[in-house]
């Protein structure tokens, strides 16, 4: 077909010579999204007790550090109780121990009985000290240890609080619930990438490596690129596969836990070098892939020319047949191109 030089103008073509290189296969296996289990925390329960109260519901999105449960423990209560018995015998020691100095330096009493109570006095040392270490470790903030003085303030309720920021993907508690000291409560995950893993074949295990590229699909949504995270080095008997691992970002929250997905490898093809053109280059008439080409010398003549569409390549795509190295293909305006063909052959 030729245009006018108004009628390129108006359709604003533009053209991109063909190149030529190394061509590319894939490799295509099913899959299933799941989380990324590196950026997984679990909230444990520190003390044993009766669940007060939950305020995280599953699905929610918490900061690292959000009030996520509240624990009635009586465990929390009696460490605190034995901190503070601790710290009055420490403070009572301490006493003596000024009493007896001042006594050896009278020649009141005598150099062995400062060593016993100084001995005494160092143990309760070492016991308060473990009192407080133990307070620390079922949660109770630093804060509200160095200000414990009286049994007025000892508290028996502990906040669970969440340890990273994500979404909530496990909820093990309800009001009322009794729990155990170290039994989990919550699992929150860092959503903003997850794995896909599939089911590599045997066949196809010298065309895949640790570090290659990949892309992942679901129904709905666009390619995903991510690279192999992991191949694992264990064959499945009675599928003859094995687990590969790969890490796709999940801006938005696209791809949702469990979904089924395929993921896709770039591998080297044995058929030595093919053109690639851009995406925009092709277009589709009657189940057939055509480009326009612009012939040599008349800057309005355009050729439609079928071509086998071979991989995607980057922003392009590869052409088994159809094209030479150094044509001039349509981008910008194939689909005008397309209409006019269209057009003229219905007779219009």
């Amino acid at each position: 077909m030729t245009l006018t030089p108004e009628a390129v103008a108006r359709a604003g073509i533009k053209t991109a010579v063909v190149r030529h290189q190394a061509g590319s296969a894939s490799i295509t296996v099913p899959g299933t999204v799941t989380s990324n289990a590196y950026r997984e925390t679990k909230a444990t329960a520190l003390v044993g007790g009766i669940v007060k109260d939950v305020s995280a519901e599953l699905g929610a999105m918490v900061a690292r550090g959000q009030r996520m449960a509240v624990v009635v423990s009586t465990e929390l209560a009696d460490a605190q109780m034995k901190y503070l018995s601790a710290q009055a015998m420490l403070s009572a020691d301490h006493q003596k121990l000024t009493r007896t100095e001042k006594l050896v330096a009278l020649g009141a009493a005598s150099r062995q009985e400062l060593d016993d109570i100084t001995a005494v006095h160092a143990a309760h040392e070492t016991e308060v000290a473990a009192a407080r270490q133990r307070l620390l470790l079922l949660g109770l903030p630093a804060q509200r240890v160095a200000a414990l003085r009286s049994a007025d303030e000892i508290i028996s309720e502990l906040t669970v609080v969440a340890p990273g920021g994500g979404t909530v993907t496990s909820r093990a508690i309800n009001p009322g619930q009794v729990v155990a000291a170290g039994q989990e409560l919550f699992v929150v995950a860092d959503l903003s990438t997850v794995w896909v893993i599939g089911d590599l074949y045997e066949k196809d295990f010298s065309g895949v490596r640790v570090g290659a590229e990949a892309s992942a699909t679901v129904p709905g949504t666009p390619p995903l690129r991510g690279r192999v995270a992991y191949i694992d080095p264990r064959l499945d008997p009675a599928t003859r596969t094995a687990k590969v691992r790969v890490e796709v970002p999940n801006a938005g929250g696209m791809l949702r836990l469990g979904m089924y997905a395929t993921v896709s490898f770039g591998v080297p093809s044995v058929a030595g070098a093919v053109a690639v053109v851009p995406r925009a280059a092709i277009q589709t008439i009657g189940g057939r892939s055509v480009v326009y080409v612009a012939a040599d010398g008349d800057d309005g003549r355009f050729i439609e020319r079928p071509v086998k569409v071979g991989a995607a390549a980057g922003d392009g795509v590869e052409v088994t047949e159809g094209l030479r190295t150094g044509e001039r293909v349509v981008t910008e305006g194939s689909f005008f191109l397309r209409a006019e063909a269209s057009r003229t052959r219905s007779g219009s």
